[in-house]
């Protein structure tokens, strides 16, 4: 069956609940924005959290992350790299 990519992998609140704030979860690094000040964190494929910008960090790197604040109204997710 023929499904875009993007709607294979579920929507933003199908992935959210496998997540729990203020635990520590592995993520990749997708895109690092320092005008925005922030990292863009992979946590599955569909589902992306922000980061505060750190130097030293990219594209594809694995890193660990602790989910800071999960926001369901705005579908975002605050990280902290750790």
């Amino acid at each position: 069956m023929f499904c875009l990519i993007k709607n294979c992998f579920g929507d933003w609140d199908y992935n959210v609940k496998d997540f729990k704030e203020k635990s520590v979860v592995k993520g990749i690094i997708k895109e690092t924005e320092k005008y925005k000040n922030g990292i863009f964190v992979e946590l599955k494929p569909n589902l992306v959290g922000l980061a505060e910008y750190k130097e030293g960090y990219k594209y594809g790197q694995k890193v660990n992350v602790f989910i800071r604040k999960i926001i369901k109204d705005k579908k975002k997710i605050k990280l902290i790299i750790v």
